[in-house]
């Protein structure tokens, strides 16, 4: 008994032992984590959508932290106003930052797209996209499904029933990119946008010649060159049949828009 007592004795002391070493280590080597971290994930939406680069709202704080700037970082769901709030927790001076918009590049609608295809069995874009298509049916168009409606995580984009395309809240729309990134055949553009410029997109993606993706949808863009002709600041070219603006050397005038003779090209305020 008495060997029994002693047993139970040496057990407990070294018990003791361990766990006050065990505490005096914690205590000594015991990294505080940085209360600017949870002020700045407050601010941040919590989405954990991954539009920043980061694994996550709670990784981009503590890149934020680490760094102690906001330089090459941005999370578009808290957008200018809440990186401007991020930047005061820091201490620092905020970079100014345009909001951005996703926009997309196909206007294949029910009533456009002359041939159509029954999708009621299809489960998703990327199942339409491995399967074979109707002869005749765009191949660069959406595939009518909603994988980029299923992806927004801000209430952003709707399925259009009617006309069998995806429609963008602009007003509720942070630029994130996972619509993008969700889309299997890269038609959702995300640009930087600016209140006093309207954002001029290319509604289409259909690589073929004029004539075959005339043949496909009505309002697809035939590559004839009209608006690159028309454009006074070499803002858009025909690469592959379709044309591109770029953003850095357009003024969204418009006229582009005007001279297009399918209305494959779009201005952001007066269609989104």
């Amino acid at each position: 008994m008495e060997q029994q007592y002693l047993a139970m004795t040496v057990l407990g002391a070294a018990g003791f032992a361990a766990g006050l070493i065990l505490y005096i280590v914690a205590k000594k080597f015991n990294v505080k984590e940085d209360a600017r971290i949870g002020q700045i994930e407050e601010i941040l939406p919590g989405a954990n959508c991954g539009a920043c680069g980061r694994k996550g709202c709670h990784d981009f704080a503590v890149e934020c932290c680490r760094t102690g700037s906001i330089a090459g970082l941005t999370c578009p769901g808290a957008g200018p106003e809440g990186m401007a709030r991020i930047a005061g927790v820091l201490g620092i001076d905020s970079a100014a930052q345009k909001p951005k918009k996703a926009y997309v590049r196909c206007n294949g609608t029910c009533a456009n797209r002359l041939v159509t295809r029954n999708l009621d069995s299809i489960p998703s874009c990327v199942a339409a996209k491995s399967l074979a298509m109707p002869e005749g049916y765009c191949t660069w168009g959406c595939l009518g499904k909603g994988d980029c409606v299923k992806a927004c995580n801000f209430n952003a984009m709707a399925w259009d029933t009617e006309n069998g395309m995806p429609v963008i809240n602009a007003d509720n729309c942070v630029g994130c990119g996972a619509c993008a990134t969700a889309c299997p055949q890269n038609l959702i553009l995300i640009r930087e946008v600016d209140a006093a410029t309207p954002v001029v997109v290319v509604k289409c993606s259909n690589r073929d010649k004029g004539a075959a993706a005339r043949k496909m949808c009505t309002a697809a863009c035939i590559g004839c060159g009209k608006c690159t002709r028309t454009c006074r600041f070499g803002a858009i070219k025909v690469t592959d049949n379709v044309a591109s603006i770029d953003p850095a050397l357009c003024t969204g005038c418009g006229e582009c828009a005007a001279v297009c003779p399918t209305h494959a090209i779009h201005l952001s305020n007066t269609d989104l």
